[in-house]
Order: C-alpha cells, then sequence, then structure tokens
C-alpha cells in the first residue's frame, strides 16, 4: 500500500532535484537559500546522550 502523503513528498523531493538536474550543491544550495529566506526562526538542538538501549546493535550474528 502507498502512503500518498509519502508519495507527494517523494514527488516534490524528485521535482526539486530535476529543477537543479540532480545536481546535489545546486539543490543544497537552494535549500539553504529557502531555509534563510522562509522567515521563521530556525532552531538547533544539541545531540542527545547515548543511551545504553540506543548504543547497542539492533541484532546480533549468531556464530555457529
Amino acid at each position: 500500500m502507498k502512503d500518498p502523503i509519502v508519495e507527494e513528498a517523494r514527488k516534490a523531493r524528485e521535482d526539486h532535484a530535476e529543477k537543479f538536474n540532480h545536481d546535489m550543491g545546486a539543490i543544497c544550495a537552494d535549500l539553504k537559500r529557502i531555509k534563510r529566506e522562509c522567515g521563521h526562526e530556525i532552531v538547533s538542538l544539541p545531540p542527545r546522550p547515548l543511551t545504553e538501549a540506543s548504543s547497542r546493535p539492533l541484532c546480533s550474528v549468531v556464530e555457529a
């Protein structure tokens, strides 16, 4: 089942990338320009410290 919201976001991303011929440098520069001109306060939060649970592997390899 395809989520229409996810599909819409993917289409917007693809359309934006096509405007810049998929040039990552140009895409990032444009996104930074949009961020700068948006008029909203942009906040950066400090990274959260690792907890014991978050530092363990999601699965373990069992050797025979």
